[in-house]
């Protein structure tokens, strides 16, 4: 099993920035890709963005938003700028297994519980 820890989530105000981290811990050898997801209210969760072992360890998204993931410490990062009201919302840490080293983990993934982020307008 792995278990994900969400931190750094809470109130900023509009044009501020936020730093979330999430922690892995358990059979992190059977982590394959690390990444962020967010819920708005009533809405599916969308996929921010996602890093695979092996592959980019960061990656850029619309020049705000920076996902960057440390693989020795198990460890993926949001770092969020120029945030806006609109970005209000539930941000969830996510982790794929990797069927090759973790055959038995298919159809399994993972998630953290989950940090409100509040922009203020």
């Amino acid at each position: 099993q792995v278990q994900l820890v969400e931190s750094g989530g809470g109130l900023v105000e509009n044009g501020g920035s936020l730093r979330l981290s999430c922690a892995a811990s358990g059979d992190t050898k059977c982590i394959s890709s690390m990444g962020w997801y967010r819920q708005f209210p009533g809405k599916e969760r969308e996929l921010i963005e996602e890093i695979f072992r092996g592959g980019p360890q960061t990656k850029v998204i619309k020049g705000r938003f920076t996902v960057s993931r440390d693989g020795a410490k198990n460890i993926v990062n949001l770092q969020m700028t120029n945030l806006k009201p609109e970005d209000t919302a539930i941000y969830f840490c996510y982790a794929d297994p990797d069927l090759d080293t973790c055959p038995d983990l298919i159809g399994t993934d993972y998630w953290g519980r989950g940090t409100q982020v509040t922009v203020s307008s």
